[in-house]
């Protein structure tokens, strides 16, 4: 286990870097921070020449992959970094220099104990991407495919775990101040980066999410995921049909094809809905450069690494949030909040309607392609601190991914918008969710697996029953006559047992 002068020499050759980028001037100004927060930062600051306007981006580049990660991470929480932190992080670059092709080779045959010429007839030494966690070279399988073949970087796992270990160190030490930073929950925070990166870290797990979105888009096969190739991908190498197309950044290119941007958009903003909305399962990390138009008018997206989940009642409660607010209906969308309990329950309902107006009123009476629904959610969120709504990290997650997409879509089509193609989306959705057809069907289902589980609950109430003949349980030391308990014989659990069974088929027989 890492020893804390271990962690404190880190952070301090940590914080020199930041510091002579001008980043540690936030923590020392901000009236949040935690006093010994602030007595480290001056220390990691002392002379050191820093510039007056902190250069994010360059630092947590200098830092390396693991802080470009995070970086990517905080972006999505400008209420822990600020709003300038968050919009230049937002635009941190994840390129590196490549490593060695021959470490590619090696790190191909050590995953598949083959050599690579038994899986591809040829692959290019040339990457067409290398980033912090990986690099991809392309490839051609021996029976013809094109692939796209991902490869780790040589002791990335390590390097990470190191790096990640003082990241929840220095968590935990700042939530424990309390106060505002016990509300941001910082240590949340490492944790979802944790689980993030691990999932970068596992090819296998990034190949499960390709397919599994597959499966989710089959509804929209306007927008496509490329296919993953099994036998040639492991837990530090994977291998993906290889896409032809126009990447998203080159629109000149795009019109120049003759493909329509208005249907691009389309379909990527109605793909992305059905991602987050429908399905709960979405791809976080939709830039310009992971997505592609295609010959035929479809779109492809690549990079799986990075995957938001929403369970079933947050979808509904996010839908419902929406709704409410275009439409000016905030008392439900405050009673939503109340009760999922992202606003704790000592705070007054109507002050919480009032703050939700100064959300919702400003898009009222708006045209339609005005109003963005990842602003919107980035003003809600603007509220949290007011309220002391714990940290939804997900939410933000989904938030972050929602401006992206916008931005993108806006870039093919100005018109675009997506609270138009959400509409009735959520719509149709909410009415196979949350319609009386839904709600009886869920309360079926519910007393149907009651009565399934009741022989099982019978027999381990007959176990707690001796069988006749046989000896008495022992008496208890102090036995106490005027509280002794009812105690039925064998024919009274028999009867209990059946009448209770009797009452629940009769109830399903009424459903």
């Amino acid at each position: 286990m890492t020893g804390r002068l271990t962690h404190l020499r880190r952070i301090l050759r940590w914080g020199r870097t930041l510091a002579r980028h001008g980043v540690l001037r936030q923590f020392e100004t901000s009236p949040h921070a935690p006093p010994q927060l602030k007595r480290l930062a001056r220390l990691a600051r002392f002379g050191v020449s820093a510039p007056l306007r902190p250069r994010y981006r360059e630092a947590f580049q200098e830092l390396g992959p693991a802080a470009i990660k995070l970086g990517q991470a905080l972006a999505t929480r400008p209420d822990l970094v600020g709003e300038d932190a968050a919009r230049e992080l937002a635009g941190l670059q994840d390129r590196l220099s490549p490593f060695p092709f021959a470490q590619v080779c090696a790190s191909i045959e050590e995953a598949f104990g083959r050599s690579v010429s038994d899986l591809f007839a040829s692959i290019e030494e040339t990457p067409v991407g290398s980033a912090s966690i990986a690099q991809v070279h392309r490839a051609v399988t021996t029976d013809g495919r094109t692939v796209a073949v991902k490869v780790l970087r040589p002791h990335i796992e390590e390097d990470f775990e190191r790096a990640i270990e003082t990241y929840e160190w220095l968590a935990a030490r700042i939530e424990m101040q309390g106060g505002e930073f016990a509300r941001l929950r910082p240590r949340a925070t490492i944790a979802y980066f944790r689980k993030w990166t691990e999932r970068e870290l596992n090819l296998r797990i990034e190949a499960a999410s390709a397919s599994e979105l597959a499966e989710n888009l089959a509804a929209e096969p306007g927008f496509i995921v490329p296919d993953v190739d099994w036998q040639r991908t492991a837990r530090r190498v994977m291998t993906i049909e290889w896409i032809d197309g126009i990447k998203m950044t080159d629109t000149a290119a795009i019109e120049a094809a003759g493909l329509d941007r208005q249907a691009l958009a389309g379909i990527l903003v109605r793909g992305f809905l059905r991602q987050a909305i429908v399905n709960g399962f979405f791809h976080a990390d939709l830039h310009q450069g992971n997505l592609f138009a295609l010959p035929d008018g479809r779109i492809a997206a690549i990079d799986f690494g990075i995957m938001g989940r929403i369970d079933r009642r947050a979808r509904l409660w996010l839908a419902e949030i929406i709704g409410g607010l275009v439409s000016g209906d905030y008392r439900r969308v405050a009673e939503i909040h109340f009760e999922a309990g992202y606003v704790p329950p000592h705070h007054n309902l109507d002050e919480f309607v009032t703050a939700l107006r100064s959300v919702g009123e400003p898009i009222r009476g708006l045209p339609v392609k005005d109003i963005s629904v990842g602003q919107m959610l980035d003003g809600l969120f603007s509220i949290t601190r007011q309220f002391d709504m714990v940290t939804q990290p997900h939410l933000l997650l989904l938030q972050k991914t929602m401006v992206m997409v916008e931005g993108v879509a806006y870039a093919l089509d100005p018109e675009v918008n997506m609270q138009t193609m959400a509409g009735p989306l959520i719509e149709e959705w909410g009415r196979d969710e949350m319609g009386p057809e839904a709600q009886l069907a869920e309360r079926l289902i519910k007393d149907w697996r009651t009565i399934l589980e009741f022989p099982d609950f019978m027999r381990r109430v007959m176990a707690l029953v001796p069988e006749p003949g046989a000896a008495p349980p022992l008496p208890p030391l102090a036995p106490l006559p005027e509280t002794r308990p009812w105690a039925p014989d064998r024919a009274g659990w028999l009867l209990l047992g059946t009448g209770i069974g009797a009452a629940l088929a009769m109830g399903a027989a009424l459903l």
